[in-house]
């Protein structure tokens, strides 16, 4: 399927690494502008270079701290002066953050809201008005499949996650009148930097980690952030103008949750 975004313009928090990385990727390829949003400023060069190289329109990238309401502001602002408009949020930002339920102090929680579902909050409710005015918008909350169906140990990240969930159908039902659609991606198993690092920290030759992780999906394999990236794409096309409130599984068949 060829898609169209040019014309549009988007923001894409942890986008210079991963599944964010792909994503904006896929988006500029498309093309769209797009604005990626991380801490970093190595990390969120490189990508800008390697995302503009393959781009039909603008590429610019923002470091900033999306878990802090100050800089959500300021990553926002600097989109708008860029482009003028913002019609996708993917909010992407957030590692996998695990322990057992009674080492997790207040301060874990706090920093895991705050950079997993108040960063979205705040960048979706910066960009709604303008999303009204227009009559078309689009948001896609990155969630992963513990949002489902948790696992033991799983917090704060499964709790976090459920909470994005639950603010995906809220916002999803708020935005249906004014043609904003408002989905979530669940990530199982993908290729990814925390999967290079853990297999690192293991001792472990990284095609041995993918190979024994891969033998608990359905279909055999971990995913391709590329694979992500492409129903992303679609969510923030056009072609997908009757699909929202959804939290659709890429993983493989890994959930035991539809």
């Amino acid at each position: 399927m060829q898609i169209s975004l040019t014309g549009r313009a988007a923001l894409v928090t942890g986008g210079s690494k991963g599944i964010g990385f792909a994503i904006a990727t896929r988006l500029a390829s498309s093309g769209a502008d797009v604005a990626i949003v991380a801490r970093e400023r190595e990390a969120l060069d490189q990508a800008r270079s390697a995302i503009g190289a393959g781009a039909k329109s603008r590429v610019i990238a923002i470091s900033a701290d999306v878990a802090a309401a100050a800089e959500v502001q300021r990553a926002y602002d600097e989109a708008m002066k860029a482009f003028g408009r913002i019609d996708i949020v993917v909010s992407n930002a957030g590692t996998s953050r695990t322990g057992a339920f009674e080492t997790i102090t207040d301060q874990i929680w706090h920093e895991d809201f705050d950079l997993k579902l108040f960063a979205a909050i705040r960048f979706t409710r910066l960009v709604w008005p303008q999303m009204k005015e227009r009559r078309w918008g689009r948001v896609i909350n990155v969630l992963n499949i513990g949002a489902k169906a948790p696992r033991p140990r799983s917090a704060p990240t499964s709790v976090t996650r459920a909470a994005g969930m639950a603010l995906t159908k809220v916002l999803a039902g708020e935005g249906a009148p004014h043609n904003i659609l408002v989905n979530a991606l669940h990530v199982g198993l993908i290729e990814a930097d925390q999967h290079v690092r853990r297999a690192k920290q293991d001792g472990v030759a990284l095609k041995d980690y993918y190979a024994e992780r891969g033998k608990q999906i359905p279909l055999g394999r971990m995913g391709r952030a590329e694979e992500f990236a492409n129903i992303a794409c679609f969510l923030a096309s056009e072609e997908a103008s009757y699909i929202t409130g959804t939290a659709i599984n890429v993983d493989g068949g890994l959930s035991p949750a539809v």
